[in-house]
């Protein structure tokens, strides 16, 4: 499976990732209400210091800078919607006021020496969450570029009348170190955590998608009966009428051939829906219940006839074959996990089934170049890279392993990774389920 451009029932991820990565987009109205609680913020810490602590600085000056952010704010509110999204350049250019108007703040009132220039580094903080790596950086070079002017040019910081706090130039360069290891840590730490999340929901969300797919597929059968019982009805009407038109008409009569071309398609019509009708209950017996052993085969199947030798054993029969209710999410999973196998094997791949008393255990085996190190530790991850860094056939250890990892999980098995021992080499992949749970098994829902 290309994990990159088809999710295995015609899910093309570049768009379908494309529309989620729309989704999340900073909205205006976000960034709207964190500036109007910065606006309070500074606007309190101002008249606080000016009028109750009579402490004295350029409060006109603030001011005017926190009116500049009032007026901007007012500006964006009235000229676009709450709901609008922020594209990546404009996201910048709100971020980037956002580091300029604290950090003028923070010139009129002492620098760096001011306690408050912790909070240059939040836009950065918030671009490492939402934006790509190219806006991250370029904030958090300008957080880092204004934070070291800062640190030499500035007025003094407000304090009691007469009096200048001035820090060493020692513990003022501790301070410029520790603001900036503090952006860059939480900028990258942020980055990452944010970029791992969306990567889990982008994944998420193509699993519902591909279940949701073969739930329909599987429902078709029964959607084709329902068509069948519906159609009946007006069909009968039609059918009726044509026979009575038929017999009024004479068979010299230049509307003869007309009527036996509408009586012979009424005909045609309602042996097309006996047909339809019989549909679900012909398949039901197999395609809603499913013994253990003819789920292996339609998994199996599809993947013959690839060059490479496809072996079905069953072992440990302890008891009554198990039978299940078709799970779509099952069927699925095994089948991304058989074809990732045939597509690393050299010429063999084997699925050994077994079960007894408590559980029911499905095993993949291929004698392909298995799992390295660094690939077994994270596999399940989407959008991992390939099994091994070859050319090979194959490339799907990514998000389609993921989607059958995730679905077999939800059917209540564990799964195993691991690599064959001895001579044979290749990849080992175990699914078990407890046997209660696997003869109960549904299809997951999308509540």
């Amino acid at each position: 499976m290309d994990q990159a451009t088809d999710s295995g029932f015609g899910l093309k991820l570049p768009a379908f990732v494309t529309v989620m990565r729309e989704s999340q987009r900073l909205r205006l109205a976000t960034l709207v209400r964190l500036r109007w609680l910065s606006v309070a913020g500074q606007t309190a810490a101002c008249v606080f210091v000016a009028w109750g602590l009579w402490w004295p600085f350029p409060i006109g000056a603030c001011l005017a800078l926190i009116a500049v952010s009032v007026a901007l704010n007012l500006y964006l509110s009235t000229q676009y919607a709450a709901s609008q999204r922020l594209s990546s350049t404009a996201a910048a250019a709100v971020l980037t006021f956002d580091i300029l108007q604290p950090s003028g703040l923070m010139y009129l009132t002492g620098g760096i020496h001011n306690p408050f220039m912790v909070f240059l580094v939040v836009p950065a903080i918030i671009a490492s969450a939402t934006q790509p790596p190219l806006t991250v950086v370029a904030l958090s070079v300008l957080a880092v570029l204004t934070t070291t002017i800062l640190a030499f040019f500035h007025m003094p910081l407000p304090w009691p009348t007469g009096d200048f706090f001035w820090l060493p130039p020692s513990y003022v360069g501790g301070l410029w170190f520790a603001i900036v290891t503090t952006l860059v840590f939480s900028a990258i730490y942020i980055y990452r955590v944010a970029a791992e999340a969306r990567a889990l929901a982008d994944a998420l969300s193509a699993t519902e998608l591909v279940l949701q797919r073969e739930q329909h597929i599987s429902a078709l059968d029964g959607l084709a009966a329902a068509a069948a019982h519906e159609l009946g009805t007006p069909l009968a009407t039609i059918a009726l009428v044509a026979k009575d038109m038929d017999r009024s008409v004479g068979k010299s009569s230049a509307m003869r051939e007309d009527v036996d071309l509408l009586v012979e398609q009424s005909e045609r019509c309602r042996a097309i829906l006996r047909r339809l009708s019989s549909l679900s209950s012909s398949s039901e017996s197999h395609l809603a219940r499913l013994p253990l052993l003819s789920l292996i085969d339609e998994v199996a199947e599809p993947h013959r006839n690839f060059g490479i030798a496809l072996e079905v054993e069953a072992v440990e029969r302890d008891g009554p074959e198990p039978v299940a209710r078709r799970n779509a999410g099952i069927v699925y999973g095994l089948g991304n996990i058989v074809e990732n196998a045939v597509d690393f094997a050299g010429s063999t791949v084997i699925i050994r089934t077994g079960w007894d008393e408590e559980v029911v255990r499905i095993s993949i085996l291929d004698d392909g170049p298995g799992f390295s190190p660094e690939v077994l530790a994270r596999i399940g991850d989407p959008y991992m890279s390939d099994r091994e860094p070859t050319d090979r056939r194959g490339g799907g250890l990514g998000l389609g392993l993921f989607i059958a990892k995730t679905l077999l999980e939800r059917s209540g098995a564990t799964i195993a990774f691991s690599n064959r021992g001895g001579n044979v080499g290749g990849a080992s992949v175990t699914i078990t389920w407890p046997l209660d749970v696997y003869l109960s098994s549904r299809s997951p829902s999308r509540d």
